[in-house]
């Protein structure tokens, strides 16, 4: 019995947590969504607008799972940043091991990459719009080429002949 019991708890130890962290980030005033991401496994794949550049809010979603495994421990669920040329940066209130005094800043600026490294997780960032390219898919760019053009000279020929 025990010969299958320690495998059995083996793997579903190693089984991935269900759940993801999600990410969104929007313009400062909350009415345009510019980002937006989920984790899966150690990487967190993002994708920005490409042309916005300026101040945002950042704000980080944990499903319960991952809120009672404390696997993102001290992550708030937002953080105010800045977003220029698809590069995220977050305002950090006193990042560990900076010593902070009275003069100096209260926030300390992190790229999302530096951010997620305590959470072991890496960033893979892409702009909004790219397209998922699947095998037997066919794009937008392949298939104007396979349809007929616009002068209405190569209709459907399910069409012809129906009297």
């Amino acid at each position: 019995m025990t010969r299958i019991l320690l495998p059995l708890l083996c793997l579903t130890a190693l089984v991935p947590a269900a759940g993801a962290l999600k990410v969104q980030v929007w313009d400062r005033e909350l009415q345009t969504k510019v980002g937006d991401g989920e984790s899966s496994g150690s990487k967190l794949v993002m994708q920005f607008v490409g042309d916005y550049d300026g101040p945002v809010v950042v704000l980080f979603a944990q499903t319960d799972e991952e809120k009672s495994r404390v696997m993102f421990p001290g992550l708030k669920s937002s953080y105010n940043g800045s977003l220029s040329k698809g590069q995220l940066t977050l305002q950090v209130p006193g990042v560990s091991g900076a010593s902070v005094t009275r003069d100096s800043a209260a926030n300390t600026s992190l790229t999302l990459s530096k951010f997620l490294t305590p959470f072991k997780l890496t960033l893979s960032a892409q702009p909004a719009g790219l397209s998922l390219s699947l095998p037997g898919l066919k794009t937008t760019d392949t298939a104007a080429k396979d349809s007929p053009g616009k002068s209405g000279a190569g209709k459907d020929s399910s069409a012809k002949d129906v009297k």
